[in-house]
């Protein structure tokens, strides 16, 4: 099974406001409001870290789900935010788009 990198497009706007993470992207002007897991997965959006060790790492451990559920729920989320061009999603390690390093 292939991993999945995700990355945080820069063609979004996004703030913390109240405790939560705001986020609209600038391809579709879709705009979320993510929920205390979804701002966990968004923050951790380094490209470099396989999905699977944000889930084990950050939601797991933090939010005390099951690992099927969690990935399950992760991978639903992520595709979600892609299809509106907000993160970035591929197979392998994702350059950082401002440096070009990977």
């Amino acid at each position: 099974m292939a991993e999945t990198y995700i990355a945080k497009s820069t063609a979004i706007a996004a703030r913390m406001l109240g405790g939560e993470m705001m986020i609209m992207s600038a391809v579709d002007s879709t705009f979320f409001t993510l929920n205390e897991v979804a701002t966990v997965i968004w923050q951790a959006a380094d490209g470099h870290t396989p999905l699977s060790k944000i889930v084990e790492r950050n939601i797991c451990e933090e939010f005390e789900i099951e690992p099927d559920v969690a990935q399950r729920d992760a991978e639903e989320f992520v595709n979600e935010l892609s299809q509106h061009g907000i993160l970035k999603v591929s197979d392998h390690p994702i350059a950082d788009s401002r440096t070009g390093a990977q």
